[in-house]
C-alpha cells in the first residue's frame, strides 16, 4: 500500500456519497455471483453471516467526522476473546427466515429494484433468498451485539465466504452503511465498539505480522507451534487493537475491490508476539 493517499482517494475519503456509489458499483459483480454466498457445507461446518459495517463517526478527541470501519472486539465470555471482529453469527433457524421475509429490510428492499439483484434472481433465485436470509441475521446480531439501529442501515453488495482456520466456521460477510448513529450500546459479548479511520488501513506502518505462539497443550490438538498471520495495528488511546485473522482478510478483500490495493508484503513487515492458548479456543467464561 502507498505510504500516502492519492488524489482520487482523498477525495472518496471526504465524500462519504462517492464512497457508497463507489463501493455499490464495485461489489456488484461480487453480490450477482450465487457463488459469493455459502451453502451449507458438505463437513457440517456452521455458516455465521458478517456486517462489514462503515460510516461516518468523529474522530478520536471529538474531531471531525470521518469514514470508519465499525467493529467489535469479543468479550472475555465468549470463544476468540479479545479478537477484532465483524457483528454477525449463526443463523437463528427459529427467527431469521421470518425476519428475512417481512418488510422489515428497506435497504435491502431498494438494491431489489436493482439490477445487481435482479441479476442475482434471474442466476439463482435460491441465492436471492440466502442472502435476505444472511442480511436479517446480520441485522439482528448487530442490534443485539451493539445496538445497531437496522433501519438506518443500506446494503452495500457481498464479498465472498471466508473459512475459519480453527473453527468449522464459513463467514459470509455482507458489507453496510450507517447513517446517522454515532453511539453503540455492547452487550455481553462485547468488549467493546471498536472505530477504525478508513484512512488508516492505507499507512504500512500500521501493518505487522502477527506472530502466534501455541501453548503446548494446544499444539498437541492442532499440531502447530507457532504460525504468521498478516495483521493491522489500531491505536486506541494507551491500547493496541490487533485486526488480523478472517476479519483482516475481509477486510483487505474490500479495500482490494474498492481500490486495487494489496497490503504489504508480510516477509518485510515488523513481528507482534501473541499467544493461542485453549481459553482462546473455548471461551473462559460461560454466559450465565
Amino acid at each position: 500500500m502507498p505510504s500516502s493517499l492519492g488524489p482520487e482517494l482523498e477525495r472518496l475519503l471526504d465524500d462519504p456519497e462517492a464512497l457508497v456509489r463507489r463501493i455499490r458499483r464495485r461489489l456488484c459483480r461480487e453480490t450477482i455471483n450465487p457463488a459469493n454466498l455459502a451453502h451449507a457445507t458438505q463437513d457440517g461446518a456452521v455458516t455465521s453471516s458478517v456486517l462489514l459495517l462503515l460510516g461516518m463517526l468523529p474522530t478520536a478527541g471529538g474531531g471531525s467526522s470521518q469514514v470508519h470501519l465499525i467493529l467489535n472486539e469479543r468479550s472475555r465470555r465468549v470463544r476468540q476473546s479479545g479478537d477484532i471482529c465483524c457483528p454477525g453469527g449463526a443463523v437463528e433457524p427459529r427467527i431469521d427466515p421470518l425476519l428475512a421475509r417481512l418488510p422489515l429490510l428497506p435497504s435491502l428492499g431498494w438494491w431489489r429494484r436493482r439490477s445487481c439483484l435482479r441479476e442475482l434472481n434471474r442466476r439463482d433465485p435460491g441465492a436471492l433468498r440466502r442472502l435476505r436470509l444472511y442480511w436479517a441475521t446480520c441485522l439482528r446480531e448487530s442490534w443485539e451485539e451493539m445496538r445497531l439501529n437496522p433501519f438506518r442501515v443500506q446494503f452495500l453488495g457481498v464479498l465472498p465466504p471466508q473459512r475459519l482456520l480453527l473453527f468449522r466456521r464459513v463467514i459470509q460477510p455482507l458489507v453496510g452503511w450507517v447513517n446517522g448513529q454515532n453511539q453503540f450500546v455492547p452487550n455481553w459479548e462485547v468488549a467493546k465498539v471498536v472505530a477504525i479511520p478508513l484512512r488508516e488501513l492505507f499507512d504500512p506502518r500500521r501493518h505487522a505480522r502477527y506472530r502466534m505462539h501455541v501453548s503446548p497443550q494446544l499444539s498437541r490438538k492442532i499440531n502447530r507451534r507457532t504460525e504468521d498471520f498478516p495483521c493491522f495495528l489500531h491505536q486506541d488511546g494507551a491500547q493496541v487493537d490487533i485486526l488480523w485473522g478472517a476479519t483482516f482478510r475481509i477486510v483487505l478483500l474490500l479495500v482490494e475491490r474498492l481500490f486495487g490495493l494489496r497490503a504489504p508484503d508480510p516477509e518485510l513487515l515488523p513481528i507482534v508476539p501473541g499467544l493461542l492458548d485453549e481459553g482462546y479456543i473455548n471461551g473462559r467464561y460461560q454466559h450465565p
